[in-house]
């Protein structure tokens, strides 16, 4: 057994004032009450709110402070995220603070929740830590999620725990929860999700095992949630499979197939392409929506309408490839 004991903080965050101190003060209680918690992990952008108006460069005053507070309780401490300035770029950025104080590394969310977090640019590295004699640990910051190639790269890279800052309080939080344990489930990793209050979130954080049990799932109201979890489960369920059936992390590596989608420069996108921007849905707009000339055949046996361009490129470009595939033949 490996255990480890993780306390994830579901607090109400302000989008006006700091909550620096509010965040602190319940590190202090946290630990007054769980002094065995040896990671606490609160939820995105928990210091000063959503507004980009508050990014600060790094290192910074508020980072030496969880640096502080992590030093004086010998804990790891992942405060959420913060607005990072970096010289016309902010990034949505979580530090990850040792035992020692010390920043070990900052992660710097991959996937804005575009386009509403509208003029905030997206990091491009990833990152894992270890714990010695403990595991390896992973971050991913909210939306990252909804990209299962983030989490497949970390756990490639010998991630056994996800730790996922979220900051939802939106209608989706039912849809999150669901990735969140399929998350788990798929790459056999534990996942911490710890979403906030008000501000900053509706809550309702989870922490799920490596075989996609959720273990605690918090409702709508200020929770502390200390866990201790065991790193052996996951390197036990990654060997013999989850539940002692599929293995994914081995089949996906022993794959034979080569999935083009990935390379740009060989894969048709034409699909992709017609879709239209990324842009916020317009009051009214019928986006998406089949046009007057492009109805369905009605019963009377008239013609089926044309297929949207990006649709029928797709197809043509199918066609093109099972004529070349037969030729090979």
């Amino acid at each position: 057994m490996t255990p480890f004991a993780i306390a994830g903080v579901q607090m109400h965050v302000s989008g006006l004032a700091e909550n620096v101190t509010a965040m602190r003060h319940q590190i202090d209680v946290l630990m007054g009450i769980y002094p065995w918690v040896q990671m606490v992990l609160f939820s995105e952008l928990a210091p000063f709110g959503p507004l980009p108006e508050n990014a600060q460069s790094l290192p910074s005053a508020t980072e030496e402070s969880f640096q502080e507070a992590a030093s004086r309780h010998g804990i790891w401490l992942i405060p959420g995220s913060m607005f990072e300035r970096v010289g016309h770029e902010i990034y949505n950025t979580a530090s990850v603070i040792n035992p020692a104080g010390e920043v070990v590394g900052r992660y710097r969310k991959m996937f804005p929740f575009y386009p509403y977090e509208h003029g905030i640019s997206p990091g491009l590295e990833f990152l894992v830590f270890d714990v010695p004699e403990v595991g390896r640990f992973g971050l991913s910051i909210c939306y990252d999620a909804w990209f299962p190639e983030t989490t497949r790269t970390l756990t490639a890279m010998g991630v056994e725990v996800l730790l996922r800052p979220v900051l939802t309080g939106t209608i989706e939080r039912d849809v999150e929860l669901a990735i969140a344990r399929a998350t788990a489930a798929m790459f056999q990793c534990y996942v911490f999700d710890i979403n906030g209050l008000g501000a900053g979130g509706n809550g309702r954080s989870c922490v799920i095992d490596p075989a996609g049990t959720v273990l605690y799932q918090a409702a709508a109201e200020s929770a502390m949630i200390p866990i201790e979890i065991d790193l052996d489960q996951v390197r036990r369920q990654r060997e013999v499979g989850l539940r002692g059936l599929g293995q994914p992390l081995k089949s996906f590596r022993d794959r034979k197939v080569d999935f083009s989608v990935y390379r740009p420069e060989s894969f048709e996108s034409a699909y992709l392409r017609g879709l239209g921007p990324l842009a916020m849905p317009a009051r009214g707009s019928r986006a998406g929506l089949r046009t007057a000339d492009q109805t369905p055949a009605s019963q009377d046996g008239s013609s089926p309408a044309p297929e949207p361009p990006p649709v029928a490129a797709y197809r043509k470009w199918v066609d093109v490839r099972q004529r070349r595939r037969r030729k090979l033949r």
